[in-house]
C-alpha cells in the first residue's frame, strides 16, 4: 500500500536540510540545488519532490493534486495536510504533467494585502536540461542566467503574465529526481533565441 511507504528516516534533520535547499533555490532562481533524501516515494513522485512535500505540507496547508497522482493517502499520513479540488483554494499544488495542468493564472495569485497567500506549485519534470532554453533576469541573479528545463512552450507564455502581475502571482519549484530549481514570481524571462537575435543586431564593440 502507498500509505505504508516510509517518510524521512530522520524527520527533523532531513526536513530542515530540505527546507534550506528550497530557500536557496528561490533565493537564486535558475540554479539547480541538490535535495538529498532517504525517502522511497510513491509511484508518480520523484524523491526530490516527495521530500519537498513532506517538508512544506502540514496540518495548516491545503493541497491540490493534479488528477492521476495517487498520493493523497501518503501525504495525509505523513503530513496531515488537507486537500481541495479547487486550485484557487490551494496553498500548494503538486503537478506531474505540466502540459495538462491548469494555467498558472488559474491558481491563487494572493491579494494586495497578502501576496504571500498565493499558491506555490511543485512541478515534476522529466529533466532540468535539454528543454527549450530561456534566460532569467531579476532578484537573486547577477546579470542573467540561462536554463532549459523540459517544459512546454505554454508554461513560459503563462510565466510572462505571472511575472507581470508581481507582487501578486505564483511561485514555482521544478523537480527532477534529485534536483530542484526555484522560480519566484519576481523572475523575468526571455527566450534564448530572442537574446541571440538581439545580440546579432547589437554586437559588442571591441
Amino acid at each position: 500500500m502507498v500509505i505504508s511507504l516510509p517518510g524521512f528516516q530522520d524527520a527533523v534533520h532531513e526536513a530542515q536540510t530540505t527546507f534550506r535547499t528550497l530557500l536557496e533555490a528561490l533565493a537564486h532562481p535558475g540554479c539547480s540545488c541538490t535535495i538529498t533524501t532517504s525517502i522511497t516515494p510513491p509511484d508518480g513522485m520523484s524523491p526530490a519532490c516527495a521530500a519537498a512535500c513532506l517538508t512544506l505540507l502540514d496540518l495548516e496547508t491545503q493541497v491540490w493534486l493534479q488528477p492521476g497522482l495517487e498520493i493523497e493517502s501518503w501525504l495525509r499520513f505523513h503530513t496531515g495536510c488537507r486537500f481541495t479540488t479547487d486550485p484557487q483554494q490551494a496553498d500548494f499544488a503538486v503537478i506531474w504533467d505540466v502540459a495538462r495542468s491548469p494555467a498558472l493564472q488559474a491558481l491563487h495569485p494572493g491579494t494586495a494585502e497578502y501576496p504571500e497567500a498565493s499558491t506555490t506549485l511543485l512541478i515534476q519534470v522529466e529533466g532540468l536540461v535539454d528543454g527549450e532554453a530561456v534566460v532569467l533576469q531579476g532578484p537573486g541573479i547577477l546579470g542573467e542566467r540561462a536554463i532549459a528545463p523540459q517544459l512546454p512552450a505554454q508554461f513560459w507564455q503563462q510565466w510572462v503574465s505571472n511575472h507581470h502581475a508581481y507582487p501578486l502571482g505564483v511561485d514555482v519549484f521544478l523537480f527532477d529526481q534529485t534536483y530542484v530549481i526555484g522560480l519566484p514570481r519576481s523572475t523575468d524571462i526571455k527566450h534564448e533565441n530572442m537574446r541571440k537575435r538581439n545580440d546579432d543586431r547589437h554586437p559588442e564593440s571591441h
